[in-house]
C-alpha cells in the first residue's frame, strides 16, 4: 500500500493564498503521476492538476494562472500553490498518486470566505 498525507488546508479570505502539500509513504516502487482533485460543496470529485514523474503538467481551466503544481521525486511529494483564491474554490482537496494502482489521501479542507 501507498499512503498519502495531505496538509496545508485552512480558512482564507477571497484573494488569499494557500499551499497544499502531500507526502507519500509505504510500499512505493515508482510513482508515475501525482496530482490534486477536489470536491467543491458536495459536488463530485474533479481534477485540479496533475504532474508526471518527468514533469509534464496538466491544469484544469479554472486552475490556470492561479494554481501551480510542483513535485519532489526524491521526497515522493507533490505541492499545490493556490493564489487569488475564490469562494468557488472551497472544498475538500485530495492528493492522488499512481504507482501500480491509484492511491488517495483523506483530503484537506480549503475554505475561502468572501
Amino acid at each position: 500500500q501507498v499512503h498519502l498525507r495531505e496538509s496545508g488546508g485552512g480558512l482564507v479570505q477571497s484573494g488569499g493564498s494557500l499551499r497544499l502539500s502531500c507526502a507519500a509513504s509505504g510500499n512505493i516502487l515508482s510513482i508515475e503521476n501525482m496530482g490534486w482533485y477536489r470536491e467543491p460543496g458536495g459536488s463530485r470529485r474533479e481534477l485540479v492538476a496533475f504532474i508526471t514523474r518527468s514533469g509534464d503538467i496538466h491544469y484544469r481551466d479554472f486552475a490556470k494562472g492561479r494554481f501551480t503544481i510542483s513535485r519532489d521525486n526524491a521526497r515522493n511529494a507533490v505541492y499545490l500553490q493556490m493564489n487569488n483564491l475564490e469562494p468557488e474554490d472551497t472544498g475538500l482537496y485530495y492528493c492522488y498518486a499512481f504507482d501500480r494502482a491509484e492511491w488517495w489521501g483523506h483530503g484537506t479542507q480549503v475554505t475561502v470566505s468572501s
